[in-house]
């Protein structure tokens, strides 16, 4: 089959996200031809003027639709693409000048019909974003779901580097309404279709993340709220390993309780795994800023993503709330 690659970018309120993803495609050293599909999710603050600016140098499709949310909004564009193969990016990606040469090789050699790459941490990053990037990604913290060479096989891609075939894309009917979690519910339905996926490690793309403490905190607890539901929805594919992030709040506290009658190997253990996770970020990261930020970073999303499953885990596990109805935010309405 010759490939023939779309990419798929919803964009809501970041002109500025667009036009740096943009520039590192007119950045690209590739003969692959491909178009790109911009689609506005509803914005006040549209991108239209700066996707102008690219249409003498790219081939860019540009539409605006009302806010429906980040998936619907993929799978309009995938709707609207004239390719048969469609990558989805996030707006805050940067893509490395041989990403889609890399993609393509990949496909050719093992083809499948639905492939993730990891994100990385470009060098003009700030301090914070490199830490929460540390966090996101270091095997210490993520057991490397997001794109570690230990899950190659059977992996999950993540929206904000994914590819789809338009046959899986028809097939699967693309997002559902959630979000997030839109990604993994969407992974787990191709394997029930009887679809490969797959993680290509040399496809990743640099991802920006614009986020403050604040919002760090606000992401990782959706994500905590969303697991319990994605198990629900699909029991075959709950792990231990979800409950990590929230044992380990719990044992900490444990830990400083521990201390009150002089027990000290539990804090000690904290202590060891942090000074494990500083090592790890100072020598990947060469910034002792950096690395002391990641350690702030690995315990907000701890404590995050913790409470958000703890939380959804009772309602949904215990009292058999439902979803849609006691999580009502984490939903899009129909259109």
């Amino acid at each position: 089959m010759q490939l023939q690659f779309s990419f798929i970018i919803p964009v809501y309120n970041r002109p500025d996200e667009i036009q740096e993803l943009l520039q590192s495609f007119v950045e690209l050293k590739t003969a692959i031809k491909y178009e790109i599909v911009i689609v506005e999710d509803g914005s006040n603050i549209t991108s239209k003027s700066i996707v102008e600016t690219y249409k003498t140098k790219l081939n860019i499709s540009y539409y605006f639709k009302e806010n429906s949310g980040p998936g619907d909004s993929r799978n309009f564009g995938m709707q609207h693409a004239k390719g048969n193969y469609f990558i989805i990016l996030d707006s805050d990606c940067i893509l490395p000048n041989n990403y889609l040469n890399e993609v393509e090789k990949s496909l050719k050699t093992n083809y499948v019909d639905c492939f993730g790459g990891p994100d990385a941490a470009h060098h003009s990053f700030t301090n914070l974003q490199k830490a929460i990037n540390f966090s996101m990604t270091s095997f210490i913290t993520t057991g490397g779901i997001r794109g570690g060479k230990n899950s190659v096989n059977r992996f999950q891609p993540r929206s904000f580097n994914m590819g789809i075939s338009k046959k899986a894309f028809l097939s699967s009917k693309g997002f559902g309404r959630i979000h997030p979690g839109e990604d993994p519910d969407l992974s787990i339905r191709l394997w029930h279709l009887g679809f490969k996926t797959k993680l290509i490690p040399q496809a990743f793309v640099y991802h920006k993340r614009r986020i403050s403490w604040r919002k760090f905190y606000q992401q990782v607890y959706k994500f905590g709220l969303v697991r319990p539901i994605l198990n629900k929805w699909h029991p075959s594919t709950k792990k231990m390993s979800y409950w990590f992030p929230t044992l380990f709040c719990i044992g900490f506290l444990i830990s400083v309780l521990m201390l009150f009658f002089k027990v000290k190997w539990g804090i000690l253990a904290y202590i060891l795994y942090f000074v494990i996770a500083l090592l790890m970020a100072l020598i990947l990261t060469k910034s002792i800023v950096v690395a002391l930020l990641s350690i702030v970073a690995i315990s907000v999303q701890f404590l995050g993503y913790g409470y958000g499953f703890l939380k959804s885990t009772i309602a949904i596990g215990i009292l058999n709330k439902n979803p849609e109805a006691y999580f009502s935010k984490l939903f899009f309405k129909s259109k």
